[in-house]
């Protein structure tokens, strides 16, 4: 077998400068190679940029390396991506259509795609949404991570890639700042909560959505990408699921280790979007197939993403 080179792209984002990271710790930093549109303060060497619209840019670097595995991170969210859904369409399609033809054409073992729960839509059910359901999504995002789950079905059939993908709930982490989705708030919440300052929320204080801390989002990608291929029955993309909570239970979580804090609400374009989202995910496929199972609970996140971001703004916890 030849040894693991693993490309990340878009290695700059929430997940991409944390996986990285594991993945340099776990096959060593030499054979992991990051890349984006820019360059990173986080990320050391190997680090080279890359335009996803590139698609010679991206097999030059994929034969100068001899890459084996892209984890393919590069795209914009759902947010951001109604200011400008042409621009979301042609970044998030294009640039998945470029990785898989490269890596259909240079023989790569592996190839993982990010999905995401805003593949769902109104006619989902909302609670405990299946693996296997309609998929109406309301967003540019959202509609790109379903036409893009496709696209990996359609050369796993047709080519025999092994290309594995989850669709991510909302990512909580204290690596980096929010960047763009509906579900940031989560994130922006605790940074102003240990920096004691009250908190005012884009999404209703009910509003409930499925949430993964990144411990386990890590743990998750690479469990998937490290499985058996034989024991990967789901090659669009597997539903995820760790936590659910609305903006009030996260706010009662948080006022447990800080009393004072407060928390408003003032709904915004981004609450139309949550609507559209699943309030709890059935993952029993990827329970089944893979084994996951998450590690932490909403109070566990909540001590942790607390306690390290104490640290991070050089304050007592």
């Amino acid at each position: 077998m030849r040894k693991d080179k693993i490309l990340v792209i878009g290695a700059n984002g929430q997940i991409g400068t944390v996986l990285t990271q594991a993945l340099r710790e776990k096959y060593g930093n030499d054979n992991v190679l990051a890349t984006d549109i820019r360059t990173s303060e986080q990320l050391n060497e190997p680090f080279e940029i890359l335009d996803i619209l590139d698609g010679e840019g991206l097999s030059n670097i994929v034969k100068k390396h001899d890459i084996t595995q892209i984890y393919h991170l590069a795209a914009i969210l759902s947010a951001n991506g109604e200011k400008n859904p042409r621009r979301t369409w042609d970044i998030n399609m294009s640039g998945l259509f470029n990785v898989l033809e490269v890596a259909k054409e240079q023989s790569l073992d592996k190839v993982f795609f990010p999905s995401s729960i805003a593949v769902f839509g109104t006619h989902t059910p909302k609670e405990k949404t299946p693996q296997f359901t309609f998929l109406d999504p309301a967003t540019i995002y959202g509609i790109s991570k379903a036409a893009g789950e496709n696209w990996c079905q359609y050369y796993f059939d047709k080519y025999q890639l092994d290309v594995r993908s989850i669709r991510y709930p909302g990512v909580i982490s204290y690596q980096s700042m929010p960047g763009g989705g509906t579900t940031d708030y989560a994130v922006d919440i605790f940074h102003k909560a240990v920096q004691g300052i009250d908190f005012e929320c884009f999404l209703s204080e009910n509003t409930r959505l499925p949430m993964i801390y990144m411990p386990d989002t890590i743990r998750a990608t690479l469990e998937l990408m490290e499985a058996p291929r034989e024991k990967i029955k789901v090659r669009s993309s597997y539903n995820l699921a760790a936590i659910t909570f609305s903006p009030a239970e996260i706010a009662k979580a948080i006022q447990q280790h800080f009393p004072n804090f407060k928390i408003s609400y003032n709904p915004d374009f981004r609450q139309a979007i949550a609507d559209s989202w699943p309030a709890s995910i059935d993952d029993s496929e990827a329970r089944n197939d893979w084994n996951w199972k998450e590690e932490y609970n909403i109070h566990q996140m909540t001590q942790d993403m607390i306690s390290q971001l104490s640290k991070k703004y050089n304050l007592i916890p």
